[in-house]
C-alpha cells in the first residue's frame, strides 16, 4: 500500500464511519421521532447555546494562559493572542484529520514563536497527560455520585450489590496482576505501555517543578469545569432535561468525551452516546437526540467558525515573522 493511500484512509475512514454513525442515528428513527427532534432543535432557547459557545472560547483561553506556564521553564512565552489563535486552529484541524491538531500546534508555535518543534509538542503530550487525568478525575465522581444509579443498572442485568463487589474486586486484582506482568515483560506491547505510564507520572512530576504550578492547577480546574458548565446549560434547551441533575450530566459528559476522542470532533457518535447516557435517567430518545445534537452542533459550528478565523487572522497577525 502506497504512502498517499494510506494518507487517505486516514483522512477518508473515519469520515465515513462519521457519516456512518450519522445515518444509523437517522435511520434508528421514525419520521414522527425525527420530526419531534427538529422541533426541539428549533425552539432551543439560543440564549443557553449562546452561553455555552462563550463558556467554550473561555475553556479556550484559559488553556492558551496555562500554555505558557509550561514553555516558560523552557525558555518561552508566546504571545498569548498567538495560543488562542493557535489553539482555535488545532482544535479546527482535529474536526478533519483525528489528532491532527497537536502536529499542528506544535508546528504554528514553531512558525510563529520560534519555539523548537519537539519542545513544543513536548508540552503538548504534558498537557494530553494531565486532561487524561482529569477525565479520569471526572469518571471517579461520577462513577461515586451516581453509584444508586450504576447500581441499579446492574441490578436490572442480574447483578447485586454482592456480584457488583465481586466484580470490583476481581477488577483491581486483575488490574494489579496486568501491572505486574507489564513490569516484568519485555514484548514491544508491554514496552509501549511502559513508556507511556513513564511519560504519565513524568508528565505529573513536571506540575511541580514549574513556578506557578498553583496557577497551572487552577486553570486546569477551570478548563475542565467550563467543558461540563458548556455542556449543563444545554440542558435548559431541551424540556425534559432541565430538571436532570449534574451527576447526570457527568455521566453524559463522560459518554461524550469518549466519542469526541474516538471520532474527528464526534461525529454522529456524540449524539449517540449522549442519547444512552440520559436514557439511563428516564430521557425519551428524541429529547436525547435533541439535546446531543444541540450540543455538538453548538460546539463543532464554535470550533469550525473561530478556527477558520484563526486560521486566517494568525499569519496576518504575525506577517512580520
Amino acid at each position: 500500500m502506497s504512502d498517499s493511500l494510506k494518507k487517505f484512509l486516514k483522512i477518508a475512514v473515519p469520515i465515513l464511519i462519521g457519516l456512518g454513525l450519522v445515518f444509523y442515528s437517522y435511520a434508528s428513527t421514525t419520521p414522527e421521532d425525527r420530526t419531534k427532534i427538529l422541533e426541539a432543535i428549533k425552539n432551543a432557547d439560543p440564549i443557553w447555546v449562546i452561553l455555552s459557545v462563550a463558556i467554550g472560547i473561555l475553556s479556550h483561553v484559559s488553556r492558551a494562559i496555562r500554555w505558557n506556564y509550561l514553555l516558560d521553564p523552557i525558555g518561552y512565552r508566546p504571545k498569548l493572542i498567538n495560543n488562542v489563535l493557535i489553539i482555535l486552529t488545532s482544535y479546527f484541524a482535529n474536526t478533519l484529520v483525528l489528532r491532527s491538531g497537536e502536529f499542528l500546534r506544535a508546528t504554528a508555535l514553531n512558525t510563529y514563536e520560534n519555539v523548537p518543534f519537539e519542545k513544543g509538542f513536548g508540552t503538548i503530550v504534558t498537557e494530553r497527560i494531565i486532561d487524561l487525568i482529569m477525565l479520569l478525575l471526572i469518571i471517579t465522581i461520577a462513577m461515586l455520585v451516581q453509584t444508586d444509579v450504576i447500581l441499579g443498572i446492574l441490578e436490572e442485568n442480574g447483578i447485586g450489590l454482592a456480584g457488583s463487589l465481586t466484580l470490583l474486586i476481581v477488577g483491581v486484582g486483575g488490574l494489579l496482576i496486568a501491572i505486574r506482568l507489564i513490569k516484568k515483560s519485555t514484548s514491544k506491547f508491554a514496552v509501549k505501555i511502559k513508556t507511556f505510564l513513564n511519560g504519565l507520572l513524568d508528565g505529573v512530576l513536571s506540575i511541580f517543578k514549574m513556578k506557578r504550578r498553583g496557577a497551572f492547577i487552577f486553570h486546569t480546574f477551570l478548563i475542565w469545569a467550563c467543558y461540563i458548565a458548556m455542556f449543563w446549560v444545554i440542558k435548559f434547551t431541551v424540556p425534559e432535561t432541565t430538571d436532570l441533575p449534574l451527576g447526570a450530566f457527568l455521566v453524559a459528559f463522560v459518554a461524550g468525551a469518549f466519542a469526541m476522542a474516538t471520532t474527528n470532533g464526534g461525529l454522529g457518535l456524540f449524539p449517540i452516546m449522549v442519547t444512552a447516557a440520559l436514557s439511563v435517567y428516564g430521557i425519551s430518545k428524541t429529547s436525547g437526540d435533541a439535546y446531543g445534537w444541540i450540543m455538538w452542533t453548538a460546539q463543532t459550528l464554535m470550533v469550525v467558525v473561530f478556527g477558520t478565523i484563526s486560521f486566517i487572522v494568525l499569519p496576518l497577525l504575525n506577517r512580520n515573522r
